[in-house]
């Protein structure tokens, strides 16, 4: 598997690989359907990044948002993975390269948000480093975890 900078022609798989996953947990919300429909204009042209997640074939296995936060750090959002592709370690992998992407730019940090439920991404967030922060106003009624991580 590799893992690539967002193009055009990620467009559907972008949407489809989150809604799939949210409308499955929880409920699509309004900035859902925002960053979803418009990745280019609500992500990348405001100084985001998409990464992609392709296997051997092509086909794309899963994906994650850096939204440019006003300090200079980055959101990272809409970060899911393939049921087939879950326990193989992609989610490491583009976590990882969240990270690297925010060293090599000089972020100061990476913050998140997400639910107490998704188990697994919280041990995931808390073995690479993130803590736990206040609770927080958020557009997002399934967000009651935030967290960062000092780059």
């Amino acid at each position: 598997m590799r893992i690539i900078p967002f193009e055009p022609r990620h467009a559907d798989a972008w949407r489809d690989l989150n809604v799939a996953w949210i409308s499955t947990l929880f409920r699509m919300e309004p900035k859902d359907h925002e960053a979803l429909n418009d990745p280019v204009g609500k992500i990348l042209d405001k100084g985001g990044h998409i990464l992609m997640a392709e296997a051997e074939d092509g086909e794309v296995i899963g994906c994650v948002g850096l939204l440019l936060l006003d300090d200079g750090g980055f959101e990272v959002a809409k970060m899911t993975v393939t049921e087939q592709a879950r326990g193989t370690g992609l989610g490491r992998l583009l976590l990882q390269a969240c990270i690297d992407k925010a060293q090599a730019l000089g972020a100061p940090r990476l913050y998140l948000e997400t639910n107490s439920s998704l188990a697994p991404a919280l041990g995931l967030y808390r073995a690479m480093g993130f803590v736990d922060l206040p609770q927080r106003d958020t557009p997002y009624a399934r967000a009651d975890v935030f967290m960062e991580r000092r780059v």
